[in-house]
């Protein structure tokens, strides 16, 4: 697994982009066979740990109550694809114009509930909706695994255990702080959880009580599931007077080489190339970066960091600083590009 700043701070779709490498190097192993009657012993030592650990042993009972060992995680876990395309294939695919069309209108659904979310965390309203979207296709798609099964089932597995019983710990004080039942509480195949899909971690850091029911609900609440994700995002850096980024042109004689490489082996060494590329707006329209449509950039006192996400012949991006707090949730150029692109649909409906 690749360096990660936090446990606490992963994603669901962060945590399957940090997955691929350990997936395809587990690959060239022997793994062990699993069995139901394995899983149900592992689950004796599961419990006993959790009682180590100072879990009440009702609770116990009643969260492992719905544990069934799921092969069908394992499979998912092990079989991640590694897929070649480049943003002008990938864009379309995640922003089809039906999604682009369902995220103004839950904007325009949610905008008393959204600005107030907004102006408490100061986060932009439209970047809450382009992460519920793509990460739930706006709550519809959450995931129908018991969530306690399938971390049990994953730490069975074996090859990431310390991880994904970090995940069930952090489960288990979900419920035990009465935020949900363990029947409902549902979730990915590797537990990521609610509207916005966040792993037990970072719920327990993250999520906060939106509406002030003394729940944090964010399977159904959406003051909760807009809060949290705002909380998020605000944790990591936010901040509401910028935008993400934009796409640029750049002069046939460009250096590339002051661009962030297109693979880092990681977040430690990407922050790293970030705070190495990083120049005010005015260095690089000098640089010769303008607009797409040629003309120049804004004339703001801003910095920001060049990206190829599909190398040095593909697509170029200024990046400002929420770029990098989208990068937290998600370590993926794609998925940052995505959300952002998503964002700009939202905010300006003449965009095709």
């Amino acid at each position: 697994m690749r360096y990660i700043k936090s446990v606490k701070s992963l994603s669901f779709s962060l945590f399957l982009a940090l997955c691929s490498q350990a997936t395809l190097a587990a690959e060239t192993k022997t793994t062990p066979t699993l069995t139901q009657a394995g899983f149900e012993q592992y689950l004796v030592k599961l419990k006993q740990e959790a009682l180590a650990k100072g879990f009440e042993q009702t609770l116990i009972d009643e969260s492992f109550a719905h544990a069934v060992f799921h092969q069908r995680a394992v499979k998912a876990d092990r079989s991640q694809p590694e897929k070649v395309e480049t943003l002008d294939s990938y864009l379309p695919k995640r922003l089809p114009e039906w999604k682009i069309k369902r995220a103004r209108a839950m904007y325009k659904e949610h905008q008393e509930l959204l600005s107030k979310v907004a102006a408490e965390y100061g986060v932009q309203a439209r970047f809450i909706v382009a992460l519920w979207g793509l990460e739930t296709n706006f709550g519809k798609i959450m995931g129908n695994y018991n969530v306690v099964s399938a971390l049990s089932t994953l730490a069975y597995e074996g090859r990431r255990e310390a991880f994904f019983k970090k995940q069930l710990w952090a489960a288990l004080t979900i419920l035990k702080e009465g935020h949900i039942d363990s029947a409902s509480m549902k979730g990915s195949w590797a537990g990521a959880m609610g509207q916005n899909q966040f792993m037990p971690t970072s719920f327990v850091a993250y999520a906060v009580d939106g509406d002030g029911d003394g729940k944090k609900d964010i399977w159904g609440n959406q003051a909760d599931v807009f809060a949290s994700m705002a909380n998020y995002l605000k944790n990591e850096g936010w901040n509401d007077a910028l935008t993400w980024g934009r796409q640029v042109k750049l002069p046939s004689d460009f250096d590339t080489s002051l661009a962030i490489p297109q693979k880092t082996g990681g977040r430690k060494n990407w922050l790293k190339a970030w705070a190495k590329s990083e120049k005010t707006l005015a260095q690089w329209q000098t640089l010769g970066v303008r607009r797409t449509d040629g003309t120049n950039l804004p004339q703001v006192d801003v910095n920001a960091t060049l990206v190829f996400p599909d190398g040095v012949k593909g697509r170029a991006y200024l990046a400002y600083n929420n770029y990098k707090s989208l990068m937290h949730w998600n370590l993926s150029y794609y998925f940052v590009s995505s959300v952002g692109h998503l964002s700009d649909h939202i905010k300006y409906p003449a965009i095709k």
